[in-house]
């Protein structure tokens, strides 16, 4: 592989089944709500098996910013160590497109004594975070996003409170997550509740409690959509961190696709991601179901669409409205990515993604060059396309660095031709 990557790759079908181990990249998700944690610690802590990747590096990047110490001493470890409250920064925290580390901040930096901006690049601007700021408001936390997206002003006051906040989930689980993260923080026990019943794959909130509990914090959840923290801080601890599943569903799609197997040294049922899940649904091809339900797996959506496409029936994806609001409109771009490669693969029906599927698709050359919208999930996604159909070209590549920098170097270790275009 050229580095740096070239502004679009070509894809060469193999023609053959993909057989490798490979290891993917640490979890995103775990590696920036253990970074947060860590930082919240009084003392050093040590997480290994992280990614190192554009979306943790900016999280890294704010923290230092708030004094607190981030070592790395290899590719995979962070090695953190903090007074367990965070210092206002000098300047504005700039996260690029990270909506967990946007979403996560703007909750935690409510500890900091002073006002804190907290930003992030023109898409990021227009990434909802109203539901969050209303939330702290309730708290009695000065907190202004006039566009009801970053940026947004926080005014710390050295202490997230106590009493009961109330927060509308459905867009995203991460204001839920970013709630209870800085709850420990408080002067008094607080409760997080659920305003109604839809939540954004709830099975990240079972992830950041479980983080949370290894640095200390007490959480109880009191039933199904309310969860009470104790003002314990957090302790400093040792965290090593899983393989990303979001990653994970690629090496599963190729998988399936070429007929191949990959061997990621952990099984589907060995990670705590709720990402994971989709596993079951590839292993189905060519016949998965004809309605997935993707509200509980949203990462994985992108790439069960791209391996639809090749289903023996069409399959429909429903419970995916907050794809609209993710890096970009997800649903918009991987059915305008599938009619780009053959017209009436995909169309969207309200909130719902349909797939029509071509099992023939693989037999033809359909040139198309892909726009992924600085989104990496829809370049790593629509390179499975490529493992099959001739003629497939990525645009803007090195978008994948956001989660999986090394993704194109794992698919030419496989043996994936890939070529500049």
């Amino acid at each position: 592989m050229l580095k740096p990557l070239p502004p679009a790759l070509t894809i060469v079908p193999p023609r053959r089944p993909l057989i490798g181990r490979v290891t993917p990249p640490g979890s995103k998700s775990i590696t920036n709500r253990a970074l947060l944690l860590a930082a919240l610690a009084d003392g050093t802590n040590r997480l290994t098996g992280a990614l190192k990747s554009k979306d943790t590096v900016l999280m890294a990047a704010a923290l230092r910013q708030m004094g607190v110490s981030v070592d790395e001493p290899d590719a995979t470890t962070f090695v953190v160590t903090g007074t367990g409250r965070l210092a206002a920064p000098s300047g504005p925290l700039f996260l690029g497109n990270a909506g967990t580390a946007t979403r996560f901040l703007t909750a935690a930096v409510a500890t900091v004594e002073g006002a804190v901006i907290v930003d992030g690049d023109e898409d990021m601007r227009l990434r909802p975070i109203a539901p969050l700021v209303s939330a702290l408001r309730s708290l009695g936390i000065e907190a202004e996003a006039p566009t009801g997206c970053p940026p947004v002003t926080v005014h710390g006051r050295g202490s997230f409170g106590r009493g009961r906040v109330e927060i509308d989930a459905s867009l995203s689980s991460q204001y839920v997550s970013a709630l209870l993260m800085a709850a420990p923080l408080g002067d008094g026990p607080i409760e997080v509740a659920l305003t109604g019943k839809d939540i954004g794959a709830r099975g990240y909130v079972d992830l950041t409690v479980a983080a949370m509990t290894v640095f200390g914090a007490s959480v109880e959840q009191v039933d199904a959509g309310t969860w009470r923290i104790q003002p314990t801080g957090y302790r400093a601890a040792d965290f090593h961190i899983e393989p990303d599943a979001s990653a994970a569903t690629y090496l599963w799609g190729a998988e399936v696709l070429t007929g191949g197997r990959i061997d990621l040294g952990v099984e589907a049922e060995d990670f705590t991601q709720p990402d994971a899940a989709a596993q079951a649904v590839l292993a189905q091809f060519p016949n998965m179901p004809a309605v997935i339900d993707g509200s509980q797996m949203q990462d994985a959506v992108p790439t069960l669409a791209v391996v639809a496409a090749f289903n023996q029936t069409p399959v429909r994806f429903v419970g995916i409205a907050n794809l609209r609001v993710k890096e970009t409109d997800r649903i918009r771009a991987v059915a305008n990515e599938l009619n780009r490669i053959l017209p009436g693969l995909a169309r969207e029906e309200g909130d719902d993604l349909v797939v029509a599927s071509d099992p023939n698709l693989a037999a033809r050359a359909r040139p198309a060059r892909i726009e992924t919208y600085h989104d990496h999930r829809i370049a790593m996604s629509f390179a499975l396309a490529g493992l099959l159909v001739e003629g497939i070209t990525i645009l803007d590549p090195a978008c994948t660095g956001k989660t999986y920098p090394d993704y194109w170097e794992m698919l030419a270790g496989l043996g994936v031709d890939l070529r500049p275009a």
